[in-house]
């Protein structure tokens, strides 16, 4: 297994919502392996080092952790890193 970094960016389905109300939940959902961007309300961003055996399972397995708590959050940015650790 190796190590994957990338960033995943939602909207949120309130255009208002706080995304620091999610964060704790966030957190214990999976999402430990990430550093979570609550700037602007309505949008969330994520910057993962998730370990996988591919960069698609970490990416898949990243969303789905996400997915548990914001379900109807649309993912609007996908960027990977060259570097795998």
């Amino acid at each position: 297994m190796q190590d994957y970094e990338f960033t995943l960016e939602f909207e949120l389905q309130d255009p208002h919502a706080d995304p620091a109300d999610y964060v704790e939940q966030l957190y214990e959902s999976g999402c430990d392996d990430a550093l979570i961007g609550i700037g602007r309300k309505g949008r969330i961003s994520f910057d993962f080092i998730r370990e996988a055996t591919s960069m698609a399972e970490a990416r898949e397995s990243a969303i789905a952790d996400i997915h548990q708590v914001l379900p109807f959050a649309i993912l609007i940015e996908l960027s990977k890193k060259i570097l795998t650790y």
